[in-house]
């Protein structure tokens, strides 16, 4: 009876250490490849991260040269040959968009001025940045050093004076330092080019192979390390290479940049010390259950002590666990804030190039009109006609201060309304309109004919404004009627309920009409527009209550219609609440 007994005890252990033994191996398999699922993901997410903030980074710096060509004082300075102060500015540039280094070449491919005075009088007309920018009309973005081991990302663009090549302006993207703040993590992160050859990374000995070449380069293992290897096959139906002995996922993400792909190799560490920390929870268990078997035969007191013993071990692993999991998403949240702000650098730097290309739009036409009212100001002056002269003069002031009102309605592309509005007469304001624009239209001999009602014509709105949308239409029918022989613009104001100002002209008409009022459209050549006069004027008549539409003629040329809410003095809606 004790034999068979003893039996019987010694069959159930052994079958319980099988059991156990199938019990690991499952848990093995099965959490390794929980574990490695959820690693995958998060280095998905991470590798996402990377990518956008590399293609921010290129983006925030694709915008510069094409704000430093048009820059007038740079244009100025190659146009006379005086750089002095130059590299003093672009040393100021430097420091606002935060890139590597910003230089100025001539025609010659001569370093004529520089963030870094160093470089100064060096000849880079041979380089390949220099030659594709002069024979571009865009930006071109260009990668130099590769096969000399020292990596060079540039933008350039060259800067045109009257339709004329007077230049170069070069920008190099700092994306070492930005790789070097990723390098101090287990990971490795690499940047390829369109023919798989590894441009950047978080490895130096990495760069100027492809990805399986560096992987394939490794240091001899030692002995220990070859046998730790050996025993850890297991691991390798999951990972997908190996770096000095250590497993790496492998993952790559294409970049929408110039055919570049994102590879990032994930350490497999942290999983197989997961999966390691849960098969020793396992064993413990294991020893606690065979331990507590031979102390149930012996005392129960023991068994109970044993049962404490592990509950405590169960509940320090799983807060070592959880103040994992909270280093893991404190870590995630500083790396999107630091994204979030560099999203906000570029939409900055957006912005400042928007509102700059508005100021220049803007302020072009009275400039014009001053240049002239100063001409001839300065010919009756000379002809001893001071009187004649002066009205000259008053004429400028006018237009000071409307150069002063244009700067104060720039924000009306914007802005929903809310500012103080007068009684304003369309047809004094169409006279003012013509006026400024009586230079222009002279030189170029047009045709003006104007159909004004006798009576007045009164809108609620703001003078400046109104007059600021009709320079605008002027303005474009003087363009679109420069190459036909007899220049004709129609301006008709017809009164009622809303009141409409047409202004129509005989050029060859409107191509594509559904883009026409959206910012920095145009169909002129570089130089002549930046696209922004009919996006403000069409925001201001929505501010007015009104609106802005464009059609082309039957027989020849287009027509553009101002409609505004007419005033009615006994009512006490604004024009938006009008016009709605």
């Amino acid at each position: 009876m004790i034999k068979s007994s003893n039996w019987a005890l010694r069959f159930g252990i052994i079958l319980f250490l099988l059991l156990a033994c199938l019990s690991i191996w499952a848990s093995n398999a099965y959490f390794t490849q929980q574990f490695s699922e959820g690693t995958r993901q998060d280095a998905k997410a991470q590798m996402a991260l990377y990518s956008g903030r590399l293609v921010s980074e290129l983006q925030r710096n694709s915008v510069v040269p094409l704000l430093l060509s048009r820059d007038t004082t740079l244009i100025s300075a190659l146009n006379s040959n005086d750089f002095v102060g130059t590299s003093q500015r672009l040393i100021s540039y430097k420091g606002e968009i935060e890139a590597k280094s910003i230089v100025l070449l001539d025609n010659a491919g001569r370093i004529v001025a520089a963030s870094d005075r160093r470089e100064l009088g060096a000849v880079l007309r041979e380089n390949s940045f220099f030659i594709e920018a002069l024979r571009s009309p865009d930006t071109v973005f260009t990668t130099s050093g590769v096969n000399e081991g020292r990596l060079g990302f540039f933008y350039s663009r060259k800067l045109q004076s009257q339709k004329e090549t007077v230049g170069v302006i070069l920008i190099e993207v700092d994306l070492e330092q930005m790789f070097g703040r990723w390098s101090n993590r287990d990971s490795i992160i690499s940047v390829t080019d369109s023919r798989g050859i590894i441009i950047l990374s978080t490895k130096r000995q990495f760069r100027q192979q492809t990805i399986e070449q560096a992987l394939a380069t490794q240091p001899a293992l030692s002995p220990v390390e070859r046998a730790w290897r050996a025993t850890g096959e297991w691991k390798h139906t999951i990972t997908d290479a190996n770096f000095q002995g250590k497993p790496l996922f492998r993952l790559d993400q294409k970049i929408p940049f110039q055919g570049w792909h994102l590879n990032y190799l994930a350490s497999f560490e942290s999983v197989r010390t997961r999966v390691n920390a849960i098969l020793a929870l396992e064993l413990m268990a294991l020893a606690i259950l065979t331990a507590l078997g031979f102390y149930i035969l012996s005392r129960r007191a023991i068994r109970q002590s044993f049962l404490f013993q592990a509950e405590s071990r169960k509940l320090r692993a799983l807060n070592e666990r959880l103040q994992n999991e909270i280093a893991e998403r404190e870590r995630i949240e500083k790396d999107l804030e630091v994204a979030e702000q560099s999203l906000a650098q570029s939409s900055k730097l957006a912005a400042l190039g928007e509102m700059s290309a508005a100021v220049s739009h803007e302020l072009n036409q009275p400039l014009a009109a001053m240049r002239t009212y100063l001409a001839g100001a300065k010919l009756l002056l000379q002809r001893r006609r001071p009187i004649e002269a002066m009205s000259s003069f008053q004429r400028i002031d006018d237009l000071i201060e409307r150069m002063g009102s244009i700067t104060r309605q720039l924000k009306s592309y914007v802005r929903k309304g809310g500012d103080d509005l007068i009684e304003v007469d369309m047809r004094d304001a169409i006279n003012t309109s013509l006026t400024m624009m009586s230079p222009q239209l002279s030189q170029l001999k047009v045709e003006i004919r104007s159909v004004l009602p006798s009576d007045p014509v009164m809108v609620l709105a703001d003078k400046v404004r109104v007059e600021q949308v009709i320079v605008n239409l002027l303005r474009n029918a003087l363009d679109a009627t420069k190459m036909q022989e007899h220049r004709r613009i129609d301006v008709n104001l017809a009164p009622g309920d809303m009141v409409k100002l047409s202004v129509r002209d005989n050029g060859p008409g409107i191509e594509n009409l559904d883009y026409l009022f959206e910012p920095f459209y145009t169909t002129k050549k570089p130089g002549d527009g930046v696209g922004l006069g009919l996006a403000i004027s069409s925001g201001i008549a929505k501010d007015l209550g009104g609106r802005l539409i464009a059609r082309n003629t039957k027989a020849a040329g287009a027509v553009f219609e101002f409609w505004l809410p007419k005033y009615n003095k006994f009512s006490n809606e604004t024009p938006t609440q009008a016009a709605e």
